[in-house]
């Protein structure tokens, strides 16, 4: 006779089942704590205070930040249009569950720059459980700068009809914009241009001021007083770097090319 091995079924232990149904019979949740939790609607007076807290923090610093961010000369006009700006509220990562709360209140996080993409803090100042989130926002700085005139590709020297002057967003990018078009005009292009995009000082190539073993004026200026000499350029005066020179009495200097075969100190 053969006997053939058979596996019992297997079956759920008899206490997982008995708590289940006593909680079903009870009417309690299986999961609480998805029930304690709800989706934050950004409604739109929140996000009118949003906007309006971000306008007013912007108009306050962004003046001198925008102006910082141009590259103008001191023979530049002053009477510029004023600049506008502009505030896009973004939405709250949708897979945020947060906790019910009777008044949300905005503010801004310490250090926060509002310029380009930056975040508002919101948080429950009223509610069960306190919580705190930030929301995206897009700040835009517009202002009076030089635009391509028509499509430039790179390595092109700009000529003065290649460009023209327009709004643009200075917030777009990081890059300062040239707003002076004796900056710009036969520098060259580090990259194409498309027809209304706003020049930046990162578009021009770095313009060459002296060659190392150059005859250089060395210039200092504090409150007060100034003071020039001369030296010898032991490093190339390249625009945006610091050079070091050797100055007529032996002592080695480091400064800033400002101009040609011109290095400024900083005191």
């Amino acid at each position: 006779m053969k006997f053939r091995r058979t596996t019992p079924p297997v079956r759920p232990p008899r206490c997982g089942g008995l708590l289940i149904t006593s909680l079903l019979a009870l009417g309690l949740p299986l999961a609480s704590t998805a029930q304690e939790s709800a989706d934050v609607a950004v409604d739109a007076a929140l996000v009118e205070q949003v906007r309006e807290l971000a306008l007013h923090a912007t108009r306050q610093s962004s003046s001198a930040q925008a102006h910082a961010a141009a590259v103008p000369t001191q023979t530049q006009a002053t009477a510029e249009p004023p600049l506008r700006f502009e505030v896009q509220v973004g939405a709250l990562d949708s897979r945020l569950r947060l906790a019910p709360c009777q008044r949300i209140e905005p503010y801004l996080p310490p250090g926060v720059r509002l310029w380009g993409k930056a975040r508002i803090g919101l948080r429950c100042a009223l509610g069960a459980k306190p919580w705190n989130v930030y929301l995206p926002i897009t700040v835009r700085v517009f202002g009076q700068a030089l635009v391509a005139a028509n499509p430039l590709p790179a390595g092109a020297t700009l000529r003065e009809d290649d460009l023209r002057r327009a709004e643009v967003d200075f917030a777009e990018d990081n890059a300062s914009v040239v707003t002076d078009a004796s900056l710009a005009v036969g520098r060259m292009l580090t990259r194409p241009l498309v027809a209304g995009r706003g020049l930046r000082q990162t578009d021009l190539k770095p313009r060459l001021w002296f060659a190392a073993g150059d005859s250089v004026k060395v210039r200092a200026s504090g409150p007060g007083f100034s003071v020039a000499g001369s030296g010898q350029a032991l490093t190339p005066g390249i625009e945006g770097q610091t050079a070091r020179v050797r100055t007529d009495g032996g002592q080695i200097v480091t400064g800033t090319p400002v101009g040609t075969r011109v290095v400024e100190l900083s005191l």
